[in-house]
């Protein structure tokens, strides 16, 4: 199971409503951040958040709004004796800007960092999935992500128990879709098990429609898209460099995915109502709300 927690839905500055962008992703042990707007670390413990099992922060890009709450919540890690090593993935200018941050004042409290910058590609893998990334079309270099959980194999208990085999290292090859052979006789991958499929989740933040968006999103399980601007003020997106609501939606039908979530939403709307008007054309879709959870 993967659980996506909304931090921070808004966009430029924080409101009464909605916190700047920050979006937490619990997979087993871990918690990956993407972006980490101001205030970040306080949603987190209203969240109930546990800010020390966090391995990751994906940053976007580095507009404002999407990475003044880093210093304080490295603070708040080293105060509490954080004792991974935090890997921080972001676009080119990535090293220069956490450097700048890290010096606009002092830090007693010292943790590891390892810093990648990312263009295209899958940046990170290990057993259980792959975070991979594009280019978007912003007013400075911007990433977008995809967490793709890997597929698994799930053993079917009824049918090895036929071979007297429940409990057993066997198991185990079998998962990694090895045929094995017990007591003499062969028991093959395609009638012990089935394959469960993994999930995809995209997260495009502050772009404009462009093809990398399209691609990267492509059958995802679940879309997370800035959706900045109704179409009324599409002239404004469009110099901004932002999408529209209809814009997200847009992408979502062309890229299949099975679900639509609109964040970073311009403090000028206040209706949820008014919003749901422009996701007519693409009816699984979700605004969402800070501390929204979702569970696929």
């Amino acid at each position: 199971m993967i659980k996506i927690t909304f931090l921070g839905t808004g966009c430029m500055t924080p409101t009464k409503e909605r916190n700047v962008s920050a979006i937490a992703i619990n997979y087993k042990s871990e918690l990956i951040l993407i972006d980490c707007g101001e205030g970040t670390q306080r949603q987190i413990k209203f969240a109930k958040l546990k800010p020390n099992k966090i391995s990751k922060i994906l940053i976007s890009h580095w507009h404002g709004d999407h990475v003044l709450g880093l210093g304080g919540l490295i603070r708040t890690l080293g105060s509490n004796n954080y004792n991974k090593e935090l890997e921080i993935y972001g676009p080119v200018g990535t090293k220069k800007y956490f450097t700048n941050l890290m010096n606009a004042c002092i830090f007693n409290e010292k943790i590891k960092v390892k810093i990648k910058e990312i263009e295209s590609g899958i940046c990170f893998e290990n057993k259980d999935y792959i975070i991979d990334c594009l280019p978007l079309n912003h007013s400075c270099p911007c990433i977008g992500f995809s967490f793709i959980e890997k597929d698994k194999r799930k053993i079917k208990l009824d049918y090895t128990k036929k071979f007297g085999l429940e409990q057993h290292p066997l198991l185990g090859e079998l998962q990694k879709g090895k045929d094995i052979t017990y007591n003499n006789k062969k028991i093959k991958v395609k009638n012990a098990t089935e394959l469960i499929p993994g999930k995809k989740i995209t997260v495009l933040l502050d772009t404009e429609e462009c093809l990398n968006a399209i691609k990267l999103a492509k059958n995802s399980d679940l879309l997370i898209s800035e959706g900045t601007f109704m179409e009324k003020e599409k002239n404004q997106a469009k110099e901004a460099k932002h999408l529209t609501i209809k814009q997200a939606v847009s992408i979502a039908k062309k890229s299949k995915v099975k679900e639509l979530i609109i964040t970073h939403l311009s403090q000028r709307y206040k209706s949820e109502k008014e919003l749901l008007k422009e996701t007519k054309e693409f009816k699984k879709t979700k605004i969402a709300k800070d501390f929204m959870e979702i569970e696929i």
